[in-house]
């Protein structure tokens, strides 16, 4: 599936990595040169994906396999409902998490295989491809102190789940790194901010 008239941008990275602060940093960016943002999040960027997000971080326990397919069925939503229409409007779209951190934390952190979780996503999305992901790479042990003694059932998984997924979010930037940028979360806010907005206005993408 092509969406040309807008901007796609994913962030990507292990839990309090500093996604977020980055994903609205750029969108401050963005405004000020004069584009129209969305701002969104997976899972939860719709109200199907805020229950489906409940439900698997803060419900009952939910088998991987399960897992795996809540949150295809999150992004499938979130493309139809949110992220189609805005890049369709010819807005830039910033998104909190996209496929590949499904296939980072179910395909290896789970370790229900890359290549299926992948081909599950890419149907979900209908290969609906980000023009940049940006990855915060952060060590887990750094990103468990970020985020202190309060923790969803992801957060909680031991080191080496998050080791998992780390060296998968990085594995999947070195299979592409056009498409990728991949930035030291331990850095200053600021200088993350630099780098992501210089590589944007690199690629053309402003």
């Amino acid at each position: 599936m092509a969406a040309r008239e807008g901007t796609f941008i994913a962030f990507e990275g292990g839990d309090g990595a500093g996604k977020s602060t980055q994903a609205r940093r750029l969108a401050q960016a963005f405004q000020g040169v004069g584009r129209e943002v969305v701002v969104t999040r997976q899972p939860g960027g719709t109200a199907l994906g805020g229950s489906l997000r409940d439900l698997v971080l803060h419900g009952e326990a939910v088998t991987p396999r399960a897992e795996a397919l809540i949150f295809a069925a999150d992004k499938a939503q979130h493309v139809e409902e949110v992220i189609l229409p805005s890049l369709e409007d010819g807005a830039v779209v910033i998104t909190d998490r996209y496929t590949d951190s499904a296939i980072a934390y179910q395909g290896a952190g789970r370790d229900l295989g890359a290549t299926e979780v992948t081909q599950l996503q890419d149907w979900a999305v209908d290969g609906l491809v980000p023009h940049l992901t940006v990855l915060v790479d952060i060590d887990p042990g750094e990103g468990r102190r970020r985020r202190g003694v309060v923790h969803d059932r992801m957060e909680s998984e031991a080191d080496g789940f998050h080791a998992a997924v780390r060296g998968h979010f990085l594995a999947l930037a070195e299979s592409a790194p056009d498409r990728y940028l991949v930035v030291d979360g331990t850095a200053t806010p600021d200088e993350v901010a630099r780098l992501v907005w210089e590589r944007v206005t690199q690629e053309g993408l402003a």
